[in-house]
């Protein structure tokens, strides 16, 4: 469930590093999102997501988890609003017309949150049965942003509707906390812009509960961060937007040096990067 190591955060106007969002967006795709697939995958096997399931995806960034539903056959509708650049990369993989091939009549992405789905006023679409997201909360005020996104998605769900939201896992068991504390460290005292934090046991529920839902179960997931090498992972890592206040405190060369220092030591013999993360998931209920 941004920037978590997910979501790509749109700083304060005149506080935005300079940075090329369409290169960014494709490091993300190519790079990052992939690093939560077992999340994806395990959240689906246990709601047996497939034909019947009608998805709606907060935060769906560049769609991967649309795809993966959608191979199994499910109906996707993705919302995004933090970043078009993601969202221009989903439409490419979901919505083929955009290059001149047939559109899939099961997959609709908006650029925007659950509640222009809702002024849309469609009448004729089924309610969602299936609520999903994926963002790991992780980072000053998210909570918040996922608990709005709720809101706003619970009226165009069924009753009794499973809504997956995702975390991080217990710091000592997940490698990447050492390297996301980087950004913590650069940013003070532009902390408030969108810095990562350690997750606390209790973050899931609180939402889900602030939210109006029920929780109904949890689990944790395998989630290692691999990278071909370093420059690699640098560029995985800051695709995620969470280094943008870091950057905006120092510069992008102290922050490249830093990260660097940091991945040391999880480098291995032949170069690759490699740090082993656990992720937690909790699934709640429309009420």
């Amino acid at each position: 469930m941004t920037p978590t190591l997910v979501r790509q955060h749109r700083t304060h106007a005149g506080t935005t590093p300079r940075v090329d969002l369409c290169a960014r967006a494709r490091d993300w795709s190519e790079i990052q999102e992939r690093m939560l697939v077992p999340l994806y995958e395990a959240v689906y096997e246990r709601l047996e997501v497939g034909t019947g399931t009608r998805l709606l995806a907060l935060g769906c960034g560049s769609g991967l988890s649309l795809l993966m539903a959608a191979s199994r056959g499910a109906v996707v509708t993705g919302v995004e609003r933090s970043s078009p650049e993601r969202l221009a990369l989903a439409r490419e993989r979901l919505l083929p017309e955009a290059w001149g091939a047939r559109a899939r009549a099961d997959v609709r992405i908006v650029d925007g949150s659950p509640g222009d789905l809702a002024a849309a006023g469609d009448a004729e679409t089924p309610a969602f049965t299936l609520v999903t997201a994926f963002e790991p909360l992780g980072w000053a005020g998210d909570s918040e942003g996922v608990g709005g996104l709720l809101r706003e998605a619970i009226p165009l769900a069924e009753r009794g509707t499973p809504v997956v939201l995702a975390g991080w896992g217990p710091p000592e068991r997940c490698a990447s906390a050492s390297v996301l504390r980087v950004a913590r460290k650069l940013a003070d005292p532009l902390r408030s812009a969108g810095s990562w934090r350690p997750a606390l046991r209790d973050d899931l529920e609180e939402v889900a509960q602030r939210s109006g839902l029920r929780p109904d179960g949890s689990g944790r997931v395998a989630c290692p961060f691999g990278y071909a090498d370093t420059d690699s992972a640098l560029k995985g890592l800051l695709s995620t937007g969470l280094f943008d206040a870091a950057i905006t405190a120092t510069d992008r060369t102290q922050v490249n040096k830093e990260l660097t220092e940091a991945l040391h030591p999880y480098v291995r013999d032949d170069g690759t990067v490699w740090m082993p993360n656990v992720f937690r998931y909790l699934i709640a209920r429309v009420i």
